[in-house]
């Protein structure tokens, strides 16, 4: 044989082999999250620990718990992990999970096709809906969507809730990290005017917190939505491994059980039966 021959032959087999490096290393980037998860045998999860009852803080122990919180532990300890949370502000949570400083977030976040663009989300393990909450005297003069315009909708800036009151011409009061009563109390003293957020959610806190004397607008319910846990646009093995451990949780009834326990007896694992205004986020 040639001796150009087998220099072709042996350049031939260069590149294969480095045809055959390059398939590993992008098998291997696939699996990356769910991999160094695994190796680390610890899952980082955002949430607020200031939403009753989906993430907050004992009174008298401080621990952390709540409905996201609990479904997160479990979950976890489904997959033989570690669940360490790190605490902040809704705002914080999603660029968190761009820039990997957590690998999953979990507080009662609400599924939209926008979001879908840039995160992956899990099956759903809780359904509702949103609602208004409103001075109990006037209702805060809002009968309507249209009479939002010139309100003063408190909120996270970011959320579906806050959008949507901007988009009927509300002004939006920007939060913090903040914990419910401050935003109850706000309403009630007329720094702020309604708080539109997840049904549930308001539901609870009125109930223990009767002293703001608000109600939720019994005609204004609207947007059905389920909530999920999310991570980065990507983690299929991850999200597919969260999966997993939520179908067995709602095949064996734990799922319910920490629903019933966090929502005074109610299971928001299943859809709501309820009247709905016909409004959209655009």
């Amino acid at each position: 044989m040639k001796k150009h021959s087998y220099i072709y032959i042996l350049s031939l087999i260069f590149i294969l082999a480095l045809s055959g490096c390059g398939q590993a290393t992008d098998g291997k980037k696939t699996a990356t999250a769910w991999n160094k998860i695994k190796s680390n045998g610890t899952i980082v999860v955002a949430t607020s620990g200031t939403l009753y009852p989906t993430s907050y803080h004992e009174d008298k122990t401080n621990k952390l718990t709540g409905y996201d919180v609990e479904v997160a532990k479990e979950v976890g300890k489904r997959l033989h992990l570690k669940v360490q949370f790190k605490e902040m502000g809704f705002d914080g949570m999603l660029p968190s999970l761009q820039t990997g400083k957590v690998d999953m977030a979990a507080n009662d976040i609400g599924v939209t096709k926008e979001r879908k663009k840039s995160f992956d989300f899990s099956e759903p393990y809780k359904y509702s809906f949103g609602s208004m909450l409103v001075r109990k005297k006037d209702q805060s003069g809002i009968h309507s969507f249209d009479d939002l315009k010139g309100k003063k909708a408190a909120g996270a800036a970011t959320s579906i809730y806050s959008q949507l009151a901007k988009q009927y011409g509300a002004n939006i009061v920007a939060y913090g990290n903040v914990s419910n009563d401050v935003y109850l109390r706000d309403v009630a003293i007329g720094r702020t005017d309604v708080i539109l957020n997840d049904y549930y959610l308001q539901s609870i806190a009125i109930k223990f917190m009767p002293h703001f004397n608000l109600e939720i607008n019994p005609n204004l319910f609207y947007m059905p939505s389920y909530s999920a846990l999310v991570t980065k646009k990507g983690n299929k093995e991850l999200i597919a491994k969260i999966n997993g451990a939520l179908d067995e949780m709602k095949k064996d009834g734990t799922l319910s059980k920490i629903s019933e326990e966090f929502f005074v007896g109610k299971d928001v694992t299943k859809k709501p039966n309820v009247k709905f205004v016909d409004v959209n986020l655009k």
